[in-house]
């Protein structure tokens, strides 16, 4: 039995089923003016173990929330003295997170209205039977208990065929598919509270990480053959196959692409966009390696890859060692590829780095709308990626996958991007959300040596003199295969695998325990090679 089984095994609890009695005795208010018609339900009630306090009247039951540890109320929508709805807003004063049920004769749409309004847990049409208030009940007070159990029986049946999958993959679209799954599973984990069964699940992931290296290590040249028929949809092709075809269907465009946005980000914010958006199409592509904004991002904009950039625009293309940054001239090379294409679209680009420059993007909404095509490069998440690694509040608060997603939506649900995007779902435009590269948390020191030419990213290094380990790497002893430039005819380019990142012998300790559970990018993962394109149209 592998480690990964043996592990399921072990966090798999033994089958047991907890009566109400082994738990704390859930305490319930109910309010009725008729309670004593009741009888035969709080009886009821009460044999399956909870305690029923019961009140005749709007204030007697507020009394009761001042003294009592309430769980859960049933509330009688028509009282004597003050309506339903008046009690419930008076006890959402005392106990703002407490579920309320309101109980109703009525069926009139207002009252429900009203009730909906005042945020009520359930809404219960008078006769009910015993079963429906023991059902109200398990929905709101062991809902959390009762998702988790179905969750984690669910995954355990998928656990085995996410096995049978990772041994099964043997191109892109298998891998695609296979991510999928894992983003699933990973995001329906995120909402228990099991340790045991995420470390599980984290392990899988390792295993198809593992397998994916080991694909790309002898794939990834064959997808520079234009005879390979399965090679998937690359970076210098985003344009021509995601955008370019919209413009030449006169339709206005809006590209945002948000640096180091990963498939299981737009999995969170994707609820969110849906309010406003229909998803036409959701495409996962490769980027090209490195898995980095200087390489795949200019050339998406260029739509060439990095040897032909620095060819043909040696004056833009910078090498890894020059100072300064390495995607200051997008528009140009963007405006390159057009002219090439055909496409005669009037454009516009803008770069967000902070709210001021979101809120000018705001300001001017109605200059955009004058242009056919508009570009916007969102860098947030790979500022608070970059920020994990050098800020320890940010690593206390992104301290996990889950935490770090937990920005990443708090983040979007605050933004001008969303701002923006409720704006744009009035008018007639088409939405191309993407990104360059994703990242991973990384937690495996690798050792390399190098001079001092070498690249500093952590997840690949460039350089003439490198020493390493064969088997832990996916090295390019001729980066022409690649079609990435070289300064030197003696460089090469090596690629780290799955979780783990480069570190010199020097001080090797101390910058492998610094750099240990931060998220970075460059090399080889699922998490960075395998990105969302999303055609949006408004709803």
């Amino acid at each position: 039995m592998d480690s990964v089984n043996k592990l399921w095994c072990l966090s798999i609890p033994k089958n047991k089923t907890y009566t109400i009695q082994e738990m704390k005795k859930i305490k319930i208010l109910w309010a009725d003016d008729e309670i004593d018609m009741l009888k035969i339900h709080i009886l009821f009630l009460k044999e399956k173990g909870y305690e029923v306090i019961t009140a005749t009247s709007g204030y007697d039951a507020i009394e009761i929330a001042k003294e009592e540890a309430l769980d859960i109320v049933f509330l009688d929508e028509n009282m004597p003295g003050i309506s339903g709805i008046e009690t419930l807003q008076e006890l959402k004063k005392i106990i703002p997170a407490i579920p309320v049920v309101m109980i109703t004769k009525s069926e009139e749409e207002q009252i429900m209205e009203d009730a909906i309004g005042a945020q009520i847990a359930d809404y219960l049409i008078k006769p009910v039977n015993p079963n429906q208030i023991l059902l109200s009940l398990k929905k709101n007070l062991e809902k959390k208990n009762l998702v988790s159990k179905t969750t984690t029986s669910a995954y355990q049946t998928e656990f085995r065929k996410l096995g049978i999958e990772i041994s099964n993959c043997v191109n892109f679209e298998d891998f695609v598919k296979l991510y999928k799954s894992l983003v699933f599973w990973e995001l329906e984990l995120d909402k228990l509270s099991d340790a045991g069964m995420y470390e599980v699940f984290q392990l899988q992931k390792n295993e198809a990480n593992s397998a994916f290296s080991k694909f790309i290590k002898k794939n990834y040249l064959s997808w520079f053959d234009d005879k390979n028929a399965k090679k998937p949809l690359l970076s210098p092709n985003l344009f021509r196959q995601k955008v370019f075809p919209l413009l030449n269907e006169g339709k206005k465009v809006f590209v945002i692409l948000i640096d180091n946005f990963r498939y299981d980000q737009w999995k969170i914010v994707e609820p969110i966009i849906n309010e406003y958006f229909k998803t036409d199409d959701e495409t996962l592509y490769s980027s090209i390696l490195p898995t980095t904004t200087q390489y795949a991002r200019n050339s998406i904009f260029a739509g060439l890859m990095p040897s032909a950039i620095a060819k043909i625009y040696p004056d833009i293309w910078s090498s890894d060692e020059e100072e300064g940054g390495k995607n200051l001239y997008e528009p140009e090379l963007l405006e390159s590829q057009m002219n090439r294409n055909g496409i005669q679209s009037k454009f516009n680009y803008e770069k967000i780095i902070n709210m001021r420059d979101g809120k000018k993007v705001l300001d001017k909404f109605s200059n955009l709308l004058g242009f056919q095509l508009n570009i916007l490069v969102y860098n947030f998440i790979d500022m608070l990626s970059h920020a994990r690694t050098e800020m320890d509040m940010i690593k206390e608060l992104a301290n996990d996958e889950a935490a770090y997603r937990s920005l990443t939506i708090s983040w979007f649900q605050h933004s001008d991007l969303l701002k923006l995007l409720k704006e744009l779902h009035t008018l007639d435009v088409k939405v191309v959300l993407t990104t360059d590269h994703g990242s991973i948390k990384v937690n495996e020191a690798v050792k390399v040596i190098g001079d001092k030419k070498t690249s500093s990213n952590l997840r690949y290094k460039l350089g003439r003199n490198l020493n390493y380990n064969e088997k832990q790497v996916f090295s390019i002893a001729k980066p022409e295969l690649a079609y990435l430039p070289s300064s030197n005819i003696s460089s090469k380019y090596i690629f780290a695998l799955n979780s783990d990142f480069f570190v010199y012998p020097n001080n090797y300790n101390h910058f492998a325990n610094y750099y240990k559970n931060t998220f970075q990018h460059g090399g080889i993962s699922l998490e960075e090679m395998v990105i969302p394109v999303i055609t949006l149209s408004p709803k």
